[in-house]
């Protein structure tokens, strides 16, 4: 009897949704491609997702609608529609879906970058914006910026004189995530240390883990599965490990014997705000303040690496390129008999060339393609179509930087589209004005890191192109500079960039 129960109750959630499927034709939903009862399209999806996506709107339209399981999927794939999306009906579709590693590793959603629409949320945002990641705070992080960027140069300046093959990879990602962990915690960790493997161990678990595949997202009614195939454990391992490394980092903090090496940085803001009786933060739990370090860090140092590397591997790509930007650098009024270029130097010229490159970079390789998952807070109409509340939203931004009805020879790399006479892309900008660039996202859910990614990506960059000439090792041609990606929501390059470098005299 109790056997019967259970496949009864088996199969009901199973009927339901067959019901469901069967029922999607009474509303106008946007056209997409027909897929299974039950799993929907899940079966049709192919990595990368946004040049997946990109071919599927060729067929049937900019607008697509899927079913991933039971989780109702919209997908824009043109510049108008990510507009309308990012700015027209912002408030509606600012929200963010409940997916378990989100939630999980973002303790219940107190963060910034996947916690849904609420007060909360905005309060925290507006922290975010106003104290931890303002213009003025940005530029008080310049010395641990110039002095990481100058520990850079000279480990490449030691390596281009024994005549050592480069691993750009292992370099920048060590760079920016150092930066990122003195700006954030106030710690710097020693490479080749067990201390420094240990983090860089805790970093890939919680990639891994974040993006993983649960089928509490798309099948709620077998979830279950997720505890018995060991994910759930796997999940809340990460989360203690993760949990045990922030408490310690705040417990350095407010401790009366605090280390003399830790200065002023983001754990201290969000301290001193906490203890501010007349602000929104008195008093918060110190898991929210775990929360937005987690955003702080991870937003932060993967998006800047991947920016990075993606401009170093179309600079190699096009030697004719690289050898403008460095020309442009190396012309700087300021930088003689400096062993440096500063952000003072940037500031005063301006770099226009080196910034087209750097937007170039990140038209064809953008970072977060699909950016982070929206959400629709209510049924919505785009279109002519109507949208369920809860559905899922990405807005392929690769996708509209990439489109051949706007930009001539899109899969080319061509800074000097940015710098010609055509004011449409000669003023564009990516910070969320121009909707056939937006990597950085836009309307409420735009990225708050901006500004500081900027200045470590051309702070760095700029030193880079003034103090070496670069060149590939073993004869490889620039067309053999391989552009693949590795599956995921940000756009990783699959295979290190290895190259050669000689000291600029």
């Amino acid at each position: 009897m109790e056997n019967i129960l259970l496949l009864v109750l088996a199969i009901i959630p199973i009927i339901f949704a067959i019901i469901r499927y069967k029922s999607r034709g009474k509303t106008r939903l946007p056209p997409g491609p027909p897929g299974l009862p039950l799993i929907g399209n899940l079966h049709q999806l192919k990595e990368p997702l946004h040049e997946y996506f990109f071919e599927l709107s060729k067929k049937y339209g900019p607008l697509l609608f899927l079913k991933l399981g039971s989780r109702p999927v919209l997908v824009a794939n043109s510049s108008r529609l990510a507009e309308e999306i990012m700015k027209t009906q912002d408030l509606v579709f600012c929200s963010r879906p409940s997916l378990l590693g989100f939630r999980k590793l973002s303790y219940e959603f107190y963060d910034i970058a996947l916690s849904p629409y609420t007060e909360y949320w905005r309060e925290m945002r507006k922290i975010t914006v106003l104290h931890l990641l303002s213009t003025k705070q940005v530029q008080s992080f310049r010395p641990i910026l110039e002095d990481e960027v100058g520990r850079l140069v000279q480990e490449i300046s030691d390596q281009a004189s024994k005549s050592e093959t480069i691993n750009m990879n292992e370099k920048i990602v060590f760079l920016m995530s150092t930066i990122i962990c003195r700006i954030a915690f106030g710690k710097r960790y020693e490479p080749g240390t067990g201390e420094s493997e240990e983090f860089r161990r805790m970093i890939q678990e919680f990639q891994s883990a974040v993006l993983d595949f649960y089928f509490t997202d798309y099948f709620p009614w077998i979830g279950f599965l997720d505890k018995l195939t060991g994910k759930i454990s796997h999940l809340d391992k990460i989360f203690k490990d993760w949990d045990a490394f922030y408490q310690q980092i705040l417990d350095e903090h407010l401790s009366p014997d605090r280390p003399e090496s830790l200065n002023d940085d983001i754990v201290d803001i969000m301290l001193q705000l906490r203890e501010d009786e007349s602000g929104w933060a008195y008093k918060i739990p110190l898991d929210h303040i775990k929360a937005v370090l987690m955003n702080v860090y991870f937003a932060s140092a993967d998006t800047i690496t991947t920016t990075m590397l993606w401009t170093m591997t179309a600079l190699m790509r096009k030697p004719d390129v690289l050898k403008k930007a460095q020309a442009e650098v190396r012309a700087l009024p300021l930088v003689e008999n400096k062993h440096m270029v500063s952000e003072e130097d940037i500031a005063a010229v301006g770099l226009p060339y080196v910034n087209a490159v750097i937007k170039e970079a990140l038209r064809l390789h953008t970072t977060l393609p699909l950016l982070i998952p929206r959400e629709t807070r209510e049924k919505c109409t785009i279109d002519g179509y109507e949208i369920p509340a809860k559905t899922m939203v990405y807005v392929n931004v690769w996708a509209a930087g990439n489109d051949p009805n706007v930009w001539e020879n899109p899969e080319e790399f061509k800074p000097e589209r940015f710098l010609g006479d055509d004011e449409r892309f000669s003023t564009i900008d990516f910070k969320g004005q121009d909707f056939n660039l937006t990597p950085f996202g836009a309307g409420r859910r735009g990225c708050p890191g901006i500004t500081m990614g900027l200045a470590i990506v051309q702070l760095a960059l700029a030193n880079l192109l003034y103090m070496f000439d670069w060149d590939l090792p073993d004869g490889l041609r620039p067309e053999d500079v391989d552009i693949e990606i590795f599956p995921g929501m940000a756009s990783h390059k699959k295979n290190p960039l290895f190259v050669m470098a000689k000291k600029y005299a």
